[in-house]
């Protein structure tokens, strides 16, 4: 093989590295996270009494409420679920019912952050151990599921619902009314 074929071996595999790059950087992969449950049946999941005077959330009563729910998943030492909390205001005073269950948080924690913050929500439960959050199948906190009046899931909020983001989870929740 020629001195010059042999030079020109690096150049071919950088310019094919450089061209496979940009296509990746034209065509990024999809960020959205879909989540399985939508349009399936909650699934059964309970929570415990954490906030005085609320009752806690459960599945069951999720579904025989025959009414639409955002049920939000959050945490008193969760810095998103601050900046989300006086956006779930809005929204419950423009008529959203919201649930709230509180992932791994302690009873006082929960009712300085809502003394704090606001409580925009009808029930609150207590998720101590995680398990209605992976029943959700949710990763994270904050997170929402806006239940039909059937118990379906007909949407998935993942992170802070922000003021860019209200409007589409009113219109979401408008739909199952």
């Amino acid at each position: 093989m020629s001195r010059q074929l042999w030079l020109a071996i690096p150049l071919l595999v950088f310019g094919l590295f450089v061209a496979a790059a940009l296509w990746r950087l034209a065509d990024p992969p999809s960020t959205t996270v879909e989540s399985r449950l939508v349009g399936q049946p909650l699934p059964a999941f309970t929570t415990t009494p954490i906030v005085p005077r609320k009752l806690p959330v459960s599945a069951a009563t999720l579904r025989a409420e025959h009414q639409p729910r955002l049920v939000n998943l959050f945490a008193s030492w969760c810095v998103p679920c601050i900046a989300e909390a006086p956006v779930l205001a809005q929204l419950q005073r423009e008529g959203v019912r919201i649930d709230g269950i509180a992932v791994r948080d302690t009873a006082a924690d929960l009712q300085k952050f809502l003394a704090d913050n606001g409580d925009g929500y009808d029930r609150i439960g207590g998720d101590a151990t995680g398990q209605a959050q992976i029943a959700l199948g949710a990763s994270g906190v904050p997170e929402s599921f806006l239940i039909d009046g059937a118990g379906v899931i007909r949407y998935h909020h993942v992170g802070a619902i922000m003021p860019q983001d209200r409007a589409d989870v009113l219109a979401e929740w408008r739909k199952l009314r």
